[in-house]
């Protein structure tokens, strides 16, 4: 039967496994609800009238069973009278919906069977679809949690980087103050050391200029009348 072929997927369907397997429960939490609730409705039709094909196989082999025990009694009537003639007529008629019953059940058990797959498909559906709803919520609130949690986990390692990077950058800070320090002390020991007697001599040197400064002064002053 071709509804049965296309709704084979669902009754072996886990939905407890597809959400295990999904990238994103949250979506597909609403994605699976969706689809089965769209499914549901057209399993739904489907089995009703699967169902009233069960029925109608069932009412004709209640009916062919009906004419087979009245032929039978007709049968036995014709006997208890005397007539074997007629008892004979009866059972012969009584052989043929013997025979038709046999195609009647053969009928109504295909039937059947195709209802109770189609029930239990009905009502896994309906099962799957209440556990989802139940279950919604919960599996949202889970997945925004681990995404908030993603969001820390990389911001925490951008800052595990910003530590590193200051701790790269105040060694080589220190770095460069050794190369600093070491060069500072290359240019103290390359320098020549100063002679004592060229310093005296720039002192007197000097000496020597503050007193022609101060004899110049002296000159200027007789010479304006002011000493």
């Amino acid at each position: 039967m071709g509804i049965l072929d296309r709704f084979s997927s669902i009754i072996k369907a886990n939905v407890n496994d597809l959400l295990d397997k999904a990238e994103d429960p949250a979506k597909m939490v609403d994605q699976y609800l969706r689809e089965l609730t769209e499914s549901l409705a057209e399993v739904k039709e489907a089995t009703a009238g699967v169902m009233a094909e069960e029925a109608r196989c069932k009412r004709l082999v209640d009916a062919n069973q009906a004419e087979v025990d009245k032929y039978d009694g007709l049968a036995r009537k014709a006997l208890a009278a005397g007539n074997e003639d007629d008892a004979r007529t009866f059972l012969a008629k009584k052989q043929q919906l013997v025979e038709k019953n046999v195609g009647l059940m053969t009928a109504y058990e295909a039937a059947h069977e195709n209802a109770e797959k189609m029930r239990a498909m009905h009502d896994k559906l309906v099962n799957d679809i209440t556990t989802l709803k139940g279950r919604r919520d919960t599996i949202k609130a889970k997945a925004a949690v681990a995404k908030t949690q993603d969001k820390v986990n990389r911001m925490t390692g951008g800052a595990d980087k910003a530590e590193g990077a200051m701790a790269a950058f105040e060694r080589m800070e220190a770095k460069a103050d050794a190369m600093l320090d070491r060069s500072n002390a290359m240019e103290e020991l390359n320098g020549q050391p100063e002679d004592p007697a060229s310093s005296l001599e720039k002192k007197y040197a000097a000496a020597g200029q503050t007193a022609a400064v101060d004899d110049e002064l002296e000159r200027m002053k007789r010479e304006m009348g002011l000493s």
